[in-house]
């Protein structure tokens, strides 16, 4: 292992040796074609896959003034598949002809994740009623990059307050010609709980301890365009299966809609995505679009059809060396002739105005806009851990900004708002967060809000707000 180690650095040594001594050797023709593509420390990941990823070929044509660009362009699609700790580059241009290398630190690929959870939609939901029983427990077990392949094998195994039965399989490349690729997952639910209404904007719960409340069992396939690790289209059709208990009927006859305890539907959906960020886990610059268009079919009469649209726009800007500013825009148009309250969701899952993270507010449309202005604090690209010898975990880099933001959205509901004042209003909330980055992509956020009604909180969560 210590000898990987320093082959490692020497690799990182030589890689940029020959980067400057590719650049102090000025190409001097306007043009150059690129006549060798090579990888090294992909010891896992097949060269064929990282081939894939690049937006240029052997035989290609490149101008010399736009070498450096472009390969640097590529060496954050190549970081951005979240397979490697380092990417670099370096090459040597002569005789018109461009020879490039592309050098990698791999990451270890296989997570099993022991599964220690709150049963509620997040921690301070949980706080408020401080219920020991409502806990989850298991084991998620994920591998990354299967076979060399970029490949996604994950298990989910759960108990406890709420139990989950999980398997995932994702193919970037089940065509390598025409860029197609594979999403396979299985899923099974149940719960002593179930969100039968809400009111005043809070949720409200039946717990049985007999039997489950809720049970949920979907498949679904999904067929990938995957133009790089930037842009993707998919369509995905998957098969659902859901059922209540007749006391969670008795609560709410109007779950699924006109008294039925369990339903059946066919779910379609088109999606892109437009993904030109810096970085995937915590942007700092760069842009971000997707939309999705869906179908929902039920069997037997169940509920009438329902079509969604959504979309999303972000756009990140460096400001200055330590400054950053960034924007968003969402929003949800459902469109059906009746609507139950199991698919009435709106603000306060997914989506959220930060302040409100107590509340739930369902319907049928939204809009949000969110925004934050950050100031980095802390960035080590990586400090080093002498105990642990393997390259793949002894690194661990760190990043912590402080970051004030402001976000308004409404949610438009025609159906249940009467007993949901945030419904149908602005909702405005902001406040200061700060946010730690660091081992393999984790963001931690830390934030204190407050709302347009004067409620005011400390909020601890994960993963970058938009």
């Amino acid at each position: 292992m210590p000898q990987f180690r320093l082959r490692f650095v020497l690799l990182l040594l030589v890689g940029l040796l020959g980067s400057l001594g590719g650049q102090a050797r000025t190409c001097y023709n306007n043009f150059s074609v690129v006549s060798d593509v090579d990888f090294e420390g992909n010891e896992t990941t097949r060269e064929n896959i990282l081939l894939l990823e690049l937006d240029f070929a052997t035989g290609d044509t490149i101008a010399t003034d736009q070498v450096e660009e472009r390969l640097e362009e590529n060496r954050k699609r190549l970081l951005n598949l979240r397979l490697f700790h380092e990417v670099g580059f370096r090459y040597d241009c002569e005789g018109g002809h461009l020879s490039v290398v592309f050098f990698m630190q791999e990451r270890w690929y296989l997570y099993p994740v022991l599964i220690f959870d709150f049963a509620d939609r997040n921690f301070n939901a949980w706080l408020e009623k401080k219920d020991l029983n409502r806990l989850d427990y298991g084991i998620t077990l994920t591998r990354r990059n299967f076979r060399g392949r970029n490949e996604d094998v994950r298990l989910k195994v759960q108990h406890g307050f709420n139990r989950r039965l999980e398997l995932t399989y994702r193919v970037p490349y089940v065509s390598h010609r025409l860029k197609l690729g594979l999403d396979l997952g299985l899923a099974h639910y149940r719960s002593r709980t179930i969100n039968y209404t809400n009111s005043y904007n809070r949720q409200r719960f039946l717990v049985q301890d007999n039997v489950y409340p809720i049970q949920r069992t979907a498949f679904s396939v999904g067929l990938v365009h995957r133009q790089s690790v930037q842009r993707q289209e998919t369509f995905r059709f998957s098969l659902h299966q859901e059922a209540i208990s007749d006391s969670a009927l008795r609560m709410n006859p109007d779950y699924f809609r006109n008294q039925f305890r369990e339903r059946r539907y066919a779910r379609f959906e088109l999606s892109k995505v437009v993904n030109l960020r810096n970085n995937f886990s915590y942007p700092l610059a760069g842009r971000y679009f997707d939309a999705s268009a869906s179908q929902v079919l039920f069997f037997h009469n169940a509920g009438a059809p329902v079509t969604t649209f959504r979309a999303k726009f972000a756009e990140y800007f460096q400001l200055s060396d330590k400054f950053y500013y960034a924007a968003a825009a969402e929003g949800q148009v459902r469109l059906s002739e009746q609507y139950a309250f199991a698919d009435n969701v709106a603000l306060g899952f997914r989506s959220l105005v930060r302040g409100y993270e107590l509340f739930v507010v369902g319907g049928q449309h939204y809009g949000l806009l969110k925004q934050g202005f950050s100031r980095e604090l802390v960035n080590i690209s990586g400090f080093r851990i002498k105990q642990l010898k393997s390259a793949k975990f002894n690194r661990v880099p760190l990043a912590i900004y402080l970051n004030a933001f402001a976000d308004a959205g409404m949610v438009s509901d025609n159906i249940y708002h009467e007993s949901n004042p945030f419904t149908n209003r602005l909702l405005v909330g902001g406040g200061l967060g700060l946010h730690v980055v660091t081992f393999y992509d984790m963001v931690l956020r830390m934030e204190c809000t407050v709302n347009r009604e004067g409620n005011k909180g400390i909020y601890f969560t994960t993963g970058f707000p938009f």
